[in-house]
């Protein structure tokens, strides 16, 4: 059923937004609440003297809207997440956490309002929006930093790595200069492949 909603209802829509709802939902609830009232395409008169009936009261919390999305405009939010050894963040940020976010500024937005063109799924910093009310948008930015913790473990295990291949380095130098044969295990390791390789050629040889 089409009602048009005479308060604001979160996860539906703003005062005097016309909305599709189930019959249950609508005349067990909306009605009976006075959140909203019948929107029936066929009665254009209620239609219209409902929607001349609300625009006072849409005019005061579009005002409202406008006053928020001069606080989200500009904004960035900040979020310190893990990575996953492929770069990609452990799940995503959602719009929920955003509206999280935003209320813990100070600014309530619901996450419905809130849009992100491409899901956040990696460090980096990403444009939202925020539709506050019909014809009143706000542009912000969502920032997504490395964990601290992470990184300092990222940077010991990469700090260990080059010191592995600076001493490997130096043995087979080494031993090039005493004219003997490399063998450190990164020379004399042979991957699984490599190994199968061997093996049929010497299969193929006997």
């Amino acid at each position: 059923m089409k009602v048009i909603l005479t308060e604001r209802v979160k996860t539906l829509g703003n005062v005097g937004e016309i909305v599709n709802v189930s019959q249950g939902y609508g005349r067990n609830y909306l009605l009976p609440n006075r959140l909203a009232v019948l929107a029936d395409d066929s009665n254009t008169k209620q239609l219209n003297h409902q929607q001349k009936v609300l625009a006072k009261k849409m005019e005061g919390q579009k005002a409202t809207a406008v006053a928020g999305a001069k606080k989200v405009e500009g904004i960035t939010l900040e979020f310190v997440r893990r990575v996953a050894g492929s770069g990609k963040l452990f799940g995503t940020v959602s719009n929920l956490e955003i509206s999280k976010e935003l209320e813990a500024q100070g600014i309530e937005v619901e996450k419905r309002m809130i849009v992100v063109p491409n899901p956040i799924k990696a460090i980096g910093t990403f444009d939202a929006t925020a539709k506050l009310f019909e014809g009143v948008e706000a542009s912000f930015k969502v920032n997504v930093t490395l964990d601290p913790a992470q990184a300092e473990e990222m940077k010991k295990k990469q700090e260990d790595a080059d010191k592995k291949k600076e001493a490997a380095a130096a043995a087979a130098a080494l031993a090039k200069e005493n004219g003997e044969e490399e063998t450190t295990e990164e020379v004399k390791e042979l991957t699984e492949e490599e190994k199968l390789k061997e093996e049929a050629n010497r299969i193929l040889r006997s």
